[in-house]
């Protein structure tokens, strides 16, 4: 009754593309690879799937069962946002720069933080680091 076309479609590979995408894998594995160094963290880290997402939780102070809320969909852009403005004030960076160069950009960013000038000064989310509580006020 109906005359269904028989041809089917096919992906084909490009290997143009493939060399970008591996280039770009292996520049953000260097820039991370940096951050970690100059956190002090093993940079082999980097190169591990989920452990570098443990350190990156470590390097901005945040716990490690962090890592679990990155499991949940959307929750994980939120606590990803969150570390990445950690982590670019532990580099004595600014939160725009977190949200900017982190997190919208992050090969660039974290480029920028790995080869650049920017020096760890540890971790800002950490409650060893947290100002202490303002005592009560006297009356």
């Amino acid at each position: 009754m109906y005359d269904y076309p028989t041809t089917t479609t096919t992906a084909v590979y490009d290997p143009v593309t493939s060399i970008f995408w591996l280039a770009f894998v292996v520049l953000l594995v260097v820039a991370l690879w940096k951050v970690f160094t100059k956190a002090g963290k093993p940079g082999w880290a980097s190169i591990v799937p989920i452990y570098n997402t443990y350190i990156m939780l470590k390097i901005a102070g945040r716990p490690g069962w962090w890592l679990l809320l990155m499991l949940i969909p959307l929750v994980n852009i939120v606590v990803y946002l969150i570390v990445s403005i950690d982590i670019a004030k532990a580099f004595g960076k600014s939160s725009l720069f977190g949200v900017v160069g982190l997190f919208f950009f992050s090969a660039i960013g974290y480029l920028m933080l790995g080869f650049g000038k920017a020096v760890y000064q540890g971790a800002v989310a950490s409650p060893a680091v947290a100002p202490p509580p303002a005592p009560p006020a006297a009356k």
